[in-house]
């Protein structure tokens, strides 16, 4: 079911900064063995990868808290490795892409054009503008509810009172293989079509876009504090951007959107809150207008004047 695949983040897909290399001499060839069973803003550490195809076919392209979670039997490539390289053009199989939003367009560019399809977008946020300019809308995607605290730490599922089966999500040609990734790493993940995914990404984009404005706009030290002294707000919030989607992209929230992300909220209570990657966040509400989205885009105004915004908005 839809609801067994909503909340959100921390799940913030700890990914990291990538940025593609000149190409090497060295020619790296890619081909998927099987199906196997997603942010800080660190730098990429170089990472050594086998040339063998035969010893890795499933390629994962950042080596942050998610990238190098997700690497065992994987080519793992970092910052001083070359996506053209690296990537067998005539290959096959799942490229995961474990990084910040803001450097996929490089990625997506330097990927064998063939491979394209291949590409596994695990990012957060609004991501149907970029994707459709690409054309790689219906290229698969993940809405990651894990919480990896540091590189290397064992990692906790998004497992709550209102979802214990697990929120994590993927769709499309290689969500299975991600699941099955998972699986061997202790972690559910639900497969599901298309049309399930939608509304599930929404709401995921809407606790990120709330609370961490509620908790910024308010001085909370985390998400748990924002919604245990501002629950109306937070509410309101809600009500509002479902409202706003509903209307713009003709889609239907199953019940209790409120309690799913409250549910959330309880297991990664003590993230920290702030307003950052707006394009990829906030921007989507904002861009529909204060008649849609009053209470949102007048608390984003006021982040701005208080100086609580690293950004101009629009």
């Amino acid at each position: 079911t839809l609801s067994a695949i909503f909340s959100l983040t921390n799940i913030f897909a700890s990914a990291t900064a990538f940025t593609p290399s000149p190409p090497s001499p060295k020619s790296l060839n890619s081909k998927c063995l099987h199906r196997s069973s997603p942010s800080s803003s660190s730098s990429l550490t170089s990472l050594s990868i086998s040339s063998n195809d035969d010893d890795y076919g499933t390629i994962v392209i950042g080596g942050g808290r998610i990238g190098s979670l997700i690497s065992k039997n994987a080519k793992l490539l970092g910052r001083n490795d070359s996506i053209a390289d690296s990537i067998n053009a005539d290959g096959e199989g799942p490229i995961y892409i474990a990084t910040r939003n803001d450097v996929l367009e490089s990625i997506v560019e330097a990927c064998p054009e063939k491979r394209r399809k291949d590409l596994v977008f695990l990012q957060n946020g609004y991501l149907d503008d970029f994707l459709t300019s690409k054309n790689l809308l219906s290229n698969t995607q993940s809405l990651l509810y894990l919480s990896v605290t540091a590189k290397g730490v064992e990692p906790v599922d998004g497992i709550t009172s209102v979802n214990p089966e697990g929120l994590t999500a993927a769709t499309g040609l290689h969500a299975q293989a991600f699941a099955d990734r998972l699986a061997d790493l202790g972690l559910k993940c639900n497969v599901v079509s298309a049309e399930e995914y939608r509304p599930a990404m929404f709401e995921k984009l809407i606790w990120i876009s709330t609370y961490m404005l509620v908790g910024t706009a308010k001085d909370c030290k985390s998400v748990g504090q924002a919604v245990s002294e501002h629950t109306q707000l937070v509410q309101d919030i809600i009500n509002e951007l479902v409202s706003a989607v509903s209307a713009k992209e003709g889609i239907s929230f199953p019940p209790g959107t409120i309690e799913r992300l409250a549910a959330y909220t309880d297991v990664v209570t003590d993230f920290p809150c702030a307003v950052k990657e707006f394009e990829w966040r906030n921007k989507y509400f904002y861009d529909l207008g204060d008649e849609a989205c009053p209470i949102h885009n007048g608390l984003l105004r006021e982040c701005k004047e208080a100086g609580k915004l690293g950004f101009d908005l629009p």
